[in-house]
């Protein structure tokens, strides 16, 4: 299997499937089936063997998965056994609200910096005590802390500017909440969260709803 041929949309659908399975485990559930799996959290049971089947045999035929065994094998798949050391570019409310965050499975994403141009912000912390520097020290920090993934809270006007930054610093890895495509070399991966298509997807369905008759 070549890690270069695995789709976006298959490596998101093994992160789907890892919250199925740490809901079965939670819930003391041992053994599963793709059927199972699909039934009980609306997805699609030959999609899931073809996904599994992209890195390797999985399960045990007339029998289905161990659910622990499956869990840890998507979690190595997916790199969650390392710590993945975070810089947040950008510290206003949501570059604030992300360094808190508390919601990382397992916690192997750490933010432990923030970076600023605002000078009335540089030198402070976030309330949970994440340390925000000026642009200029980005890449020393970015060696220091080994950070691997770069986060980018700034407004559309300034990401492009702002990821060659974090490009130059060494970062190969960013997640941009900019409402903007960026121009990106090759060897750097970007995901884009955009969250103007995620309401205009939501009000789609809404501007759809047929009324309902009295």
């Amino acid at each position: 299997m070549k890690v270069e041929k695995i789709s976006d949309f298959t490596v998101y659908r093994l992160s789907i499937y890892l919250r199925c399975l740490d809901h079965l485990a939670v819930t003391g559930v041992t053994t599963t089936s793709s059927k199972a799996l699909a039934h009980q959290f609306q997805l699609n049971s030959a999609q899931i063997r073809k996904d599994l089947t992209s890195f390797g045999d999985f399960g045990i035929r007339g029998v289905g998965y161990k659910v622990d065994e499956l869990r840890n094998r998507l979690r190595k798949i997916l790199g969650l056994y390392n710590v993945h050391r975070v810089g947040i570019i950008g510290a206003g409310h949501l570059g604030m609200a992300l360094a808190d965050y508390h919601g990382f499975p397992s916690n192997p994403f750490q933010v432990v910096a923030l970076f600023d141009r605002d000078p009335s912000r540089v030198g402070g912390k976030s309330p949970q005590g994440i340390p925000i520097f000026t642009l200029n020290e980005l890449k020393s920090v970015v060696a220091r802390e080994d950070i691997a993934i770069g986060v980018l809270c700034v407004p559309a006007e300034e990401a492009q500017e702002m990821a060659a930054l974090v490009i130059d610093a060494g970062i190969q890895a960013i997640l941009n909440f900019a409402p903007v495509r960026l121009n990106i070399e090759s060897g750097v991966k970007v995901k884009t969260m955009d969250l103007s298509m995620s309401f205009e997807s939501l009000s789609y369905f809404l501007a759809r709803r047929q009324p309902e008759v009295s």
